[in-house]
């Protein structure tokens, strides 16, 4: 039986990962999660059963292992004393198979525009990550870069594409990524890289465009739009104009590609993940007023941050190659978001 490591497992897309995993293996998965943004697995897990062992939670019957510490910490005590687990709480086990990187400082917009020192942390995290795995060379690692590497002179109002993979290559101009969140990601993308090119390690990358779920908290766009349309708010709030689009592709869409991804994937290249659409946050309101049945005014507050005009994927080299593609339509997914959001108004 294996065991996976997964940093910040408690976050997200963290979280839906780990729950995935469960059901479908059965493999043990040692989580790491300084709670900084993710919640502790009793709020999302099933069976919230727990034995405590030291400072680790044990969870589904020993398959879920949680351990609160920031992963920079975690990384130090591992390198140093390799077989510290072990030694400290009694366990056996021998080797992490595969790796799933997802500590980061995250947040929506208002945090990549209005912290990005803060954000710039990611760089830290992330070196520090790949030192490591360059030495432990785990079975396989999944990388989570992000569409917010993309340059954003493509993804202006004038000069809008869809994003394709090979508009990042690291041989020529990379223009200029959004804000220290983009910078870090890109950056790890290129360690991503050279762990795989130098030091043998099998490494996948993602680059997800706009996830969202029923469980994202309300920092995000998508959960605070259903949650006003719950609750029927008019006018209805929405930052900026409106018109700026995304690519919303619904988060277990994304484990599915990320769990493809580590399969198939091992020299450090980056897939998109994303529908291949562009909805504007002007046409999610309609869907999310449509099905709380009203017409709102739109109320748009211009002093907000509100990123890049338009941001979406090209999904042709996914699904060329890799034969995948989303399942979850943007109607479907966000009747869900909806739905949930009525289900936490109604507590």
């Amino acid at each position: 039986m294996a065991i996976h490591l997964v940093s910040g497992g408690c976050g997200f897309v963290g979280r839906n990962l780990v729950q995935r995993l469960l059901k479908s293996t059965n493999d043990t998965l040692f989580v790491v999660d300084d709670l900084s943004t993710g919640t502790l697995p009793e709020n999302w897990l099933a069976d919230t059963t727990c034995i405590e062992n030291k400072d680790l939670k044990i969870y589904c019957d020993g398959r879920l292992i949680f351990l609160r510490c920031d992963f920079r910490k975690f990384l130090t005590e591992i390198r140093e004393q390799p077989d510290f687990i072990n030694q400290k709480y009694g366990f056996t086990f021998s080797k992490f198979s595969d790796v799933y990187h997802f500590a980061a400082i995250v947040g929506g917009r208002l945090k990549i525009d209005g912290d990005p020192m803060v954000v710039a942390l990611d760089l830290s995290i992330d070196a520090e990550f790949f030192y490591w795995i360059c030495s432990y060379k785990p079975k396989r690692v999944l990388y989570p870069s992000s569409s917010a590497a993309y340059p954003i002179n493509k993804q202006t109002v004038s000069a809008s594409i869809a994003l394709k993979e090979s508009d990042i290559r690291f041989d020529q101009n990379l223009g200029q990524p959004d804000m220290t969140y983009g910078w870090s990601k890109l950056t790890g993308e290129y360690l991503a890289q050279i762990a795989a090119s130098h030091y043998g390690v099998s490494v996948a990358c993602v680059r997800p465009f706009s996830g969202y779920g029923e469980d994202q908290d309300l920092t995000y766009p998508i959960p605070a739009l259903a949650s006003r349309a719950a609750r029927k708010e008019d006018p209805f709030e929405v930052w900026g104009s409106g018109q700026q689009g995304r690519d919303f592709v619904h988060i277990d869409d994304c484990i599915d590609c990320i769990l493809m991804a580590i399969e198939q994937i091992h020299d450090g290249s980056a897939i998109n993940i994303g529908s291949g659409r562009l909805t504007t946050f002007l046409e999610i309101i309609e869907l999310f007023s449509g099905m709380a049945g009203y017409k709102p005014v739109i109320k748009p507050l211009l002093d907000k941050p509100v990123g890049v005009h338009s941001r979406y994927a090209d999904m042709t080299y996914v699904a060329n190659k890799f034969k995948w593609q989303p399942k979850i339509s943007v109607e479907e997914g966000m009747r869900r978001v909806y739905t949930a959001s009525l289900a936490k108004l109604a507590k």
